[in-house]
């Protein structure tokens, strides 16, 4: 499991959980449950990894929590 921040939420318009991952631009993920939208971001999240340094793009380290609530 990643160490990168990771906000799930409803998305009625999409009729699906949104898995986000603000430290990766561009890095989110679906899925019909909360645990299948996360699971499916920790996915999506190495292969965010995997593609940044196969183009040579840095990949920023996890802060952890971003927002307090």
């Amino acid at each position: 499991m990643s160490k990168y921040e990771v906000i799930i939420y409803w998305s009625e318009e999409d009729h699906a959980f949104i898995a986000e991952v603000p430290e990766l631009p561009g890095c989110a993920a679906d899925g019909a449950t909360y645990q299948e939208a996360l699971a499916n971001v920790e996915v999506i999240i190495q292969e965010w990894i995997e593609t940044a340094k196969e183009l040579g793009r840095p990949i920023p380290k996890p802060k952890g929590r971003l927002v307090f609530a």
